[in-house]
């Protein structure tokens, strides 16, 4: 196989238990994120990986392809490279299994970088802010990237910072989507990274790539998604829906 997506699903949450479940127009969330990585024209495969009984049988339920993984896994990471380690592919898909605007196009574009450029080992997505309010918006990460759309830095804090007279409405801010591709080979170098102070800090797990140096891509994609960790969350994203929005 060329490539394979990852639906990681956990059960248990901090603010939302149970989250990947939640309905949303008479299906849980994890249905509408499989559903629509299934309109990916690259995917050869799409998996979710569980950690519970009750998420396995909700996936098998509508119709998905789901197995069981450790409980003892801290991170969707370590989730999926259980599923993908007997496995024979190119390129590994980490698709959050709590987005469920998430855009087949983003897959898609993710995963053909990966596959045209056999010198990356990981890409990402970006997506220009255009409600300014997110720029200072801690639960927004944001990516700065150089001339080659490498990320030199992300970060929950307004970046890059004005120290001029420059209004915001002059420099570009993206927010950070956390769309995953890896080589497979790259997924369990990924893994084994030490978890760096940047990353304690900052309290996003990409950073310990950009601190052990290793690169990352960012592509820019024009669809957005919302990440649900609140009940919130899970009401913006029905007023999406209603609006048939993505």
């Amino acid at each position: 196989m060329d490539v394979i997506g990852v639906i990681p699903a956990r059960y248990s949450s901090t603010r939302f238990a149970g989250k990947v479940l939640a309905d949303i127009m008479g299906k849980p969330m994890l249905q509408h994120v499989w559903e629509r990585a299934k309109q990916s024209r690259m995917l050869d495969d799409l998996i979710i990986a569980c950690d519970n009984e009750i998420i396995l049988k909700a996936a098998e339920k509508f119709g998905a392809k789901a197995v069981m993984t450790s409980k003892e896994h801290t991170c969707g990471t370590d989730r999926i490279s259980e599923v993908v380690n007997p496995l024979d592919v190119k390129i590994v898909i980490n698709i959050q299994g709590d987005e469920p605007l998430v855009h087949p196009m983003m897959i898609d574009s993710v995963a053909r970088a990966l596959l045209e450029d056999k010198v990356l080992n990981m890409a990402t997505l970006m997506k220009k802010i255009e409600d300014v309010q997110q720029i200072t918006d801690p639960n927004v990460v944001k990516v700065v990237v150089d001339k080659n759309n490498f990320a030199l830095y992300f970060s929950r804090a307004p970046i890059p910072f004005l120290a001029t007279n420059a209004e915001v409405d002059q420099v570009n801010y993206y927010k950070h989507i956390g769309l995953y591709g890896y080589t497979k080979d790259f997924l369990f170098t990924y893994k084994n990274l030490p978890v760096s102070n940047l990353e304690k800090t900052e309290k996003l797990e990409q950073l310990r790539v950009l601190a052990e140096g290793y690169k990352i891509k960012v592509i820019e994609t024009p669809h957005d998604t919302i990440g649900v960790d609140t009940l919130e969350d899970l009401e913006r994203v029905k007023e999406q829906l209603k609006k048939g929005i993505n």
